[in-house]
C-alpha cells in the first residue's frame, strides 16, 4: 500500500461527517465543505450549474481583444502573422488548461490554483502569486468598467464628462448587485454574455465569409486577394525578413493577451456542481472554442481588411476600430457597427462582472489559507463571501479616476503593469502541475485512477512553461530597438517580476516555510470524496432545461 493510499485511508471517514455535519440531504451535497480535512472551514456553496462552466470556459475571455485588437495585429503582423500567432498562443493556452485542469479535477476547491501553487510548489510561491493576482483583479476591475463607458458613448452624440460619470455610476451598480445576488446570478449572466459573444462572433465570421466570396451589395469577391497584395506577412519596425519575424512576435504578444483569463474556471470550480465532471468537459472543449472563434475568426479578418490599411491602428475604444467594421463599411454594409458595438459592451462589461467575481474568490480563499487577515473569509448564510466581495467592488470607484486626465494616466499605468501577472500565473500553473505530477509518481499514485488525466505530459507542461517565459522576458522588446527607449514603458513592461518575487521573499523571511521533495507533498488534505460533492441534478422539465441538459451535459 503507497503513502498515499495510507493517508487516504485514515482521513477519508472523519471527512464525510464533517464535512456534512448541519446540512439537509440536498444541502449535504451543494456544500461545498471540502476544506475540514486541517485547518480550513469553506463555506461557499454549490450554486453554479454545469452549463454554466461550459459557457464561462467557452466564451469567458472572448472580448475585446478578437472584436477590436486583432485590427492591429492584421496591421503589425499581416494576416498570416497574425494568423500564425493566435493559433500559437491557443496551443500554449489549451496545453496550460491541460496542467490546470487535471489538478482542479483533482481537488476543486476554493483558491483553484492558487492553492495548487502554495501546496505542490512552495507556499511562498503561493503568497506571491495569490497578492498579485488579487491586485490584478483590483486594477482590471475599474479599466474594465471604464472601457464599456466609453463604448457606450458610441451612441451618445453629445458625450461629456458628466455623460460618463453616470455610465460608470450604473455600471457599477449593476456589476456589484449581479455579484451580491449570489453565485446563481452570476452564472447566470455570464452564460447570457457568453451566448451573445458567441452568437456575435459566429454571425461575423458567416458574414465575413460572404462577404470575401463576393454576397456583399458592391458584389466584390474578395477571397485571398490581400494575401498577395500587400502580401502575407507585414514587416514591423525593420524592413526584411526581421521585420516580417518581428511583426509575427509582435502579434504573438498581443494574441497572448486576447487569451488571458481562462485559468478563472479553477476558481469557479469551487461553486460549481459535479465539478468533477463539469471541468473535464470544460476543458476538454476549449480546444473547439480556441479553432473556432479565435483562428477562424482571424482566417476571415485576414480575409477582409487589407494590413496597410491606417483605420486598423485606430484607438477610439469603440466599435470604430473594429476591422469587422471596416470591412463590412467598405463593402457597404452600414449597420452592423451598433450591433458590433454592442458586442463589445457585452464582452467588457462581462470582464468586470468577473473580474468582481474571481477577485473576491481569491481573496476569500487567501483568508481561508492564513495568507490575508480572517475577516476576508465570512460568508453569509447562502456562502457569499461578503467582505471579500465588498472589498473588491471598492475598487470599482477607481473608475471616476478617468474623469481627471492626470488620474486617468495613473491609472492606465497601473493596469498595464498588472496586464503581465497572467502569464506569470501560466507559468506558474504547469511548474506547479510538474511538482504534482512528480509527487504522484514519488508516492506510487496511479493518475490513470483520476477522473481526468490530461494527455501527452509532461510535453504541455513544457510547452507552456517556455513559451509564457518568452512572453514575460520579451513583452517591452520594443524599448530596446534604436531610438525606442522609454524609462516609463521598461518600467510597466517588467515591474511585475520583482513585485511577484518581492511578496515572495517577504512571505518566506517572515514564516520561513520549508521546500517539501516530491515524496512529502500532500495529496490528502482538502481533497473532496466524490460523495461530498456529487449532486444529482433533477431531470429538466422545460424546453430551456432540456436543451441546455443535450447541449452541456
Amino acid at each position: 500500500m503507497s503513502s498515499y493510499d495510507e493517508k487516504k485511508e485514515d482521513s477519508t471517514q472523519v471527512v464525510v461527517v464533517d464535512a456534512v455535519e448541519g446540512f439537509e440531504d440536498e444541502d449535504r451535497y451543494m456544500a461545498t465543505n471540502v476544506d475540514v480535512h486541517t485547518h480550513l472551514v469553506d463555506s461557499v456553496q454549490r450554486n453554479m450549474e454545469q452549463r454554466h462552466m461550459q459557457m464561462i470556459a467557452l466564451a469567458g475571455t472572448l472580448g475585446t481583444g478578437l472584436f477590436l485588437g486583432s485590427g492591429k495585429a492584421i496591421a503589425h503582423g499581416g494576416p498570416a502573422g497574425a494568423l500564425l500567432a493566435y493559433a500559437h498562443v491557443g496551443t500554449i493556452t489549451y496545453s496550460m488548461l491541460l496542467c490546470l485542469g487535471e489538478m482542479t479535477v483533482f481537488a476543486p476547491i476554493s483558491g483553484g490554483y492558487l492553492h495548487f501553487c502554495e501546496r505542490f510548489l512552495h507556499p511562498s510561491l503561493g503568497f506571491g502569486l495569490a497578492y498579485l493576482q488579487i491586485f490584478a483583479s483590483c486594477i482590471s476591475l475599474p479599466t474594465e468598467l471604464i472601457s464599456a463607458s466609453v463604448l457606450i458613448s458610441y451612441w451618445d452624440t453629445s458625450f461629456t464628462v458628466a455623460h460618463q460619470a453616470a455610465y460608470i455610476t450604473a455600471l457599477i451598480i449593476v456589476a456589484c448587485s449581479i455579484n451580491y445576488f449570489g453565485v446563481r446570478w452570476f452564472g447566470e449572466s455570464e452564460f447570457i454574455f457568453a451566448m451573445i459573444k458567441i452568437a456575435l462572433i459566429v454571425g461575423l465570421i458567416i458574414a465575413g465569409l460572404v462577404v470575401s466570396l463576393g454576397g456583399g451589395p458592391d458584389h466584390d469577391r474578395i477571397g485571398f486577394r490581400y494575401w498577395k497584395d500587400p502580401g502575407a506577412f507585414s514587416p514591423y519596425l525593420y524592413a526584411g525578413s526581421k521585420g516580417k519575424f518581428l511583426g509575427w512576435f509582435t502579434d504573438l504578444l498581443q494574441a497572448a493577451y486576447s487569451y488571458l483569463g481562462m485559468e478563472g474556471i479553477s476558481i469557479a470550480a469551487a461553486e460549481v456542481k459535479n465539478p468533477r465532471v463539469s471541468v473535464t468537459k470544460a476543458v476538454k472543449r476549449v480546444f473547439y472554442r480556441i479553432a473556432l472563434f479565435y483562428v477562424v475568426g482571424m482566417l476571415v479578418i485576414g480575409m477582409l481588411v487589407p494590413s496597410t490599411d491606417p483605420n486598423l491602428l485606430q484607438s477610439t475604444g469603440t466599435a470604430a476600430s473594429s476591422p469587422f467594421v471596416l470591412a463590412f463599411s467598405n463593402a457597404g454594409i452600414k449597420i452592423l457597427p451598433s450591433i458590433i458595438n454592442a458586442g463589445v459592451l457585452t464582452s467588457a462589461f462581462s470582464a468586470a462582472n468577473s473580474g468582481i467575481y474571481g477577485g473576491s474568490r481569491m481573496l476569500y480563499s487567501t483568508a481561508l489559507r492564513g495568507l490575508a487577515p480572517s475577516f476576508f473569509a465570512k460568508t453569509t448564510k447562502r456562502g457569499l463571501p461578503i467582505v471579500a466581495l465588498t472589498f473588491i467592488c471598492m475598487f470599482s470607484t477607481l473608475s471616476y479616476m478617468t474623469l481627471s486626465s492626470g488620474a486617468s494616466t495613473v491609472l492606465n499605468w497601473l493596469s498595464n503593469i498588472t496586464s503581465l501577472s497572467g502569464f506569470m500565473t501560466w507559468m506558474i500553473i504547469c511548474i506547479t502541475f510538474l511538482r504534482f505530477k512528480a509527487g504522484c509518481e514519488a508516492q506510487g499514485i496511479d493518475r490513470n485512477q483520476f477522473h481526468y488525466k490530461s494527455p501527452l505530459q509532461p510535453f504541455p507542461a513544457y510547452w507552456a512553461i517556455f513559451w509564457s517565459a518568452v512572453v514575460i522576458f520579451f513583452n517591452g522588446w520594443e524599448v530596446f530597438t534604436k531610438g525606442n527607449w522609454n524609462t516609463s514603458d521598461f518600467i510597466v513592461a517588467y515591474i511585475t517580476i520583482p513585485i511577484f518575487f518581492g511578496c515572495a521573499l517577504a512571505h518566506y523571511v517572515v514564516k520561513r516555510p520549508r521546500w517539501l521533495s516530491p515524496s512529502e507533498l500532500d495529496f490528502v488534505s482538502n481533497v473532496p470524496s466524490d460523495e461530498e460533492i456529487t449532486y444529482e441534478e433533477p431531470v429538466p422539465t422545460t424546453w430551456f432545461g432540456k436543451v441546455c441538459s443535450w447541449l452541456f451535459t
